[in-house]
């Protein structure tokens, strides 16, 4: 299913948000981190006006969670005059699997002026190696290594260039595309690997330096 149909497909009920995420989308024996960021994120984004962007989003993931119904419950932990935090937890059987905190800020004026610009490279390109069937969440995303070294490689190399695609036909790019997206990479520490071994974050932060999203494009 669709990263889009799944987001689109979330309902709320006596204040917790639910949807249904298939096997195609499990990293291991837990969702993709992604998808589970994704999702609170959009239980979240019911409480805070469309029109103040995410800033900040920080993520643990607690417990694993399986495939099938993901629950999510949000509150607004305080609205200030410029910024609003807000919390989400996924819970499985009242259980915290995962713990995101949004921070969500309105625009305000500074005399710093600076937006990122996307790295021009034109290095050798490196197809990145099949992900093994374990991740099966890869199969929603195009991936291709512009600088650094594949994964268990033996490398010793501490930078990395990826160029990173969500196979989500027509869907307009939404701060959870680039919540999912954000975390899709391999860790840089897996090309340092020789042989393979299991790996996984317990927690991330993703900071939105650049809210234009109509500019993004999923290809």
């Amino acid at each position: 299913m669709r990263f889009s149909e799944i987001l689109g497909a979330a309902t709320a009920t006596d204040g917790v948000w639910s949807t249904t995420v298939g096997e195609d989308w499990l990293q291991g024996r837990s969702l993709f981190g992604g998808m589970q960021a994704a999702i609170a994120l959009r239980a979240m984004r019911s409480l805070v006006h469309p029109d103040v962007p995410l800033r900040v989003l920080q993520t643990t993931f607690v417990a694993p969670v399986p495939a099938g119904r993901v629950a999510v419950v949000a509150r607004v932990l305080r609205t200030g005059k410029n910024v609003t935090q807000v919390e989400a937890r996924i819970v499985d059987r009242s259980e915290t699997a995962a713990l995101v905190v949004g921070v969500f800020g309105q625009a305000r004026a500074s005399r710093v002026a600076v937006v990122p610009r996307a790295e021009v490279v034109r290095d050798e390109v490196h197809e990145e190696n099949p992900p093994p069937p374990i991740v099966a969440f890869a199969q929603h995303f195009d991936l291709r290594r512009l600088r650094g070294d594949r994964l268990i490689s033996g490398s010793r190399r501490t930078d990395a260039v990826l160029e990173i695609g969500m196979k989500d036909p027509g869907a307009a790019v939404t701060e959870e595309h680039v919540v999912a997206i954000a975390d899709a990479p391999p860790p840089l520490a897996l090309a340092f690997l020789e042989t393979p071994a299991f790996g996984s974050s317990v927690t991330w932060t993703l900071e939105m330096l650049d809210t234009r999203l109509s500019e993004l494009s999923l290809d």
